[in-house]
């Protein structure tokens, strides 16, 4: 049950860079607005990572968590922010996902 939690937690960490990007440029209510989304995003990953880590060890958690959380957030800027879908740049992205998958297996 905690891999989900941790899986969750990783995809609120995407959410809340997503409302950082969204921030960008803005002021007023719409900035406060993607800011609130921001803070329940930021709050809701912590608590679910700090639950996580009860029986995953830190050393596998936060190194998934912000994997999850960086995939997330290239696939989110590619999508939402036109940022560019290089090869390399998802050839790297690619590893990470190795990377973080190879984690889960070994542990």
């Amino acid at each position: 049950m905690n891999w989900v939690l941790l899986i969750i937690a990783g995809c609120f960490e995407t959410g809340f860079a997503f409302c950082l990007g969204k921030m960008k440029g803005l002021s007023g209510t719409p900035w406060c607005l993607w800011g609130t989304g921001f803070l329940f995003c930021l709050i809701l990953s912590m608590v679910l990572l700090a639950k996580s880590v009860q029986t995953i060890p830190i050393g596998t958690a936060y190194p998934v968590w912000t994997g999850i959380g960086a995939i997330g957030t290239v696939i989110v800027g590619i999508l939402f922010f036109n940022e560019p879908a290089t090869f390399w740049r998802l050839f790297i992205v690619t590893t990470l996902i190795l990377s973080v998958v190879g984690l889960k297996i070994l542990h």
